[in-house]
């Protein structure tokens, strides 16, 4: 059954799964609820709604982290029961195409092989796709000419900043920083400046608030709990100061963009000054990083519209576009 495909993007903050039977893309927080260190409580959105709150014999985790997979047999799991649910139930046979970052071990590249291949999902054929390629498709960059494109993808642990051209990667360079380090810079500097604990979920949507807050003039209204008395308070924290304490991971994502110029061909160097830079990913929405980029770099900055879901829908056009298939290899010695 050709029809049966689908292209898989593990972020570590939301599992994207694209399923070719319906056209349809499933974005879910890549988070598992397990009870008594081996029953599935929950898993996906509604486990990332219990995080921070729930009781000791709950453990609530990232199956990934830095973008690999740190716990394979959750991170089965939630493939099993995601493709299950995108199925209605029951598993058919399937082709499955997976994104995997570049700048990781062989090793870790074919963890993400063995992920779909253990995970009980009937999967016929196993093809992987650099992340960075299915990310270009996905912005509607025809990725297999020769010109040069300059894609940094921030992501919820990582950025992944990638130079592409003829359907392939010529550098690639993986950071640790992303929307984590925003939201930790925050409660950081909430800390620090009011003597009060917030959670992570609450820095996130500071974060997300951001823009919309600074166009209504407002502080962002934050509760957690004060250092001094221990008590549950409320506090108004000024735009200015979430701003501030975002500036130095901001430099660091422009740093690093600059060391991969730096090493770019001339030619790549000539188009991607005509081009610009293309910014996407989750944590790239965030106010002001854009206008850091360009000022940072020189160059333009294109952002995505559907940021979240860029490398899922290249991954797509992979499937559904005979003209696309060669970008997917499968893993050496794997191959059935």
């Amino acid at each position: 059954m050709a029809n049966n495909a689908f292209g898989i993007d593990l972020g570590t903050n939301n599992i994207k799964i694209y399923s070719k039977g319906d056209d349809h893309v499933l974005v879910e927080k890549n988070m598992i609820a397990i009870e008594n260190k081996n029953i599935l409580f929950a898993y996906g959105n509604s486990a990332y709604e219990m995080y921070e709150k729930a009781p000791s014999n709950i453990h609530i985790s990232y199956p990934l982290s830095n973008g690999v997979i740190a716990d394979i047999k959750n991170m089965e799991t939630l493939v099993r029961y995601f493709v299950t649910d995108l199925q209605k139930g029951t598993t058919k046979p399937a082709d499955f195409y997976i994104a995997v970052p570049w700048d990781v071990t062989e090793v870790e590249k074919r963890a993400f092989y063995d992920l779909v291949k253990d995970a009980n999902v009937k999967a016929k054929k196993i093809m992987v796709v650099e992340k960075a390629v299915a990310d270009g498709l996905g912005l509607d960059i025809d990725v297999k000419n020769s010109q040069g494109v300059l894609v940094v993808n921030v992501g919820y642990e990582t950025t992944e900043i990638s130079i592409l051209s003829l359907g392939g990667i010529v550098l690639s360079r993986l950071i640790k920083t992303g929307g984590l380090k925003f939201d930790e810079a925050i409660r950081a500097a909430v800390r620090k400046e009011f003597s009060l604990i917030i959670g992570g979920k609450t820095s996130e949507m500071v974060k997300i608030s951001l823009k919309e807050l600074e166009q209504a003039g407002k502080g962002a209204i934050v509760y957690g709990r004060d250092i001094v008395t221990g008590l549950p308070v409320e506090r108004e924290i000024p735009t200015k100061l979430v701003n501030e304490c975002l500036e130095e991971h901001f430099n660091s994502i422009v740093d690093n963009v600059k060391v991969i110029l730096e090493r770019t061909p001339p030619e790549l160097a000539a188009d991607i000054y005509r081009h610009g830079i293309y910014l996407t990913g989750g944590a790239s929405q965030i106010s002001h990083l854009e206008e850091r980029l360009a000022s940072g770099t020189g160059l333009k900055v294109n952002v995505s519209d559907v940021p979240l879901t860029s490398v899922v829908m290249g991954l797509a056009k992979i499937i559904k576009d005979d003209n696309y298939k060669s970008v997917a290899y499968a893993i050496e010695g794997m191959s059935k």
